[in-house]
């Protein structure tokens, strides 16, 4: 029981802030209105005591509910504006990593505030811009040490970081070696 009533406190909690991360996990359905919606829909707020929560539109319906022509939660695919947004985001890391990328670029670019544009990214991918940016570069320069011969500083700058030292402290930090050695290990692996 305890645990049916942190759920519904942590759904209500979406249904206040029209978040989505329950979005398709959960359903809320009004016994008022006879509707079922996504927790994010923007229709008035329901009351607690007239919410029911479903893990499936499908049981919502059976009980009697029928689907907000607002949220469409009975449809799987919807606009959704913060994957959107975080999709924009990774397409423009992924084509402009070599450059200075900053978060006021980005939002610049993407058309909202700064704080948004991280708020939204860290929630829909899990990582800021800034993490995301990095790995991108570690996985082009874990690419450059095993394709081509460059040398460590060449392909800092071709990833675009400025300075080597701290691409070799971060790649160092992040996958575990120094780039250097990253090559060496893999040509071991590979010579037989």
């Amino acid at each position: 029981m305890r645990e049916q009533s942190e759920l519904f406190e942590k759904v209500y909690q979406a249904v206040l802030e029209r978040s989505d991360r329950y979005d398709g996990i959960y359903y809320t359905a009004i016994r008022t209105t006879g509707i079922y919606c996504r927790p994010s829909c923007r229709s008035k707020t329901p009351k607690p005591e007239n919410v029911t929560i479903y893990s499936a539109a499908k049981a919502a319906e059976r009980d009697g509910y029928r689907a907000c022509k607002r949220c469409q939660p009975d449809i799987k695919e919807l606009h959704n504006p913060d994957k959107e947004i975080s999709e924009r985001v990774t397409s423009y890391i992924d084509h402009h990593y070599s450059e200075s990328v900053s978060l006021n670029r980005l939002a610049d670019e993407i058309k909202v505030s700064p704080y948004h544009l991280q708020r939204v990214c860290k929630r829909v991918t899990g990582l800021t811009p800034a993490a995301y940016l990095q790995k991108v570069r570690l996985e082009k320069a874990k690419e450059e040490l095993l394709r081509s011969d460059l040398e460590i500083r060449e392909i800092a700058v071709l990833i675009g970081y400025k300075s080597t030292s701290h691409f070799i402290a971060v790649f160092q930090k992040e996958i575990g070696q120094t780039p250097q050695h990253y090559r060496q290990s893999s040509e071991r692996r590979d010579t037989p």
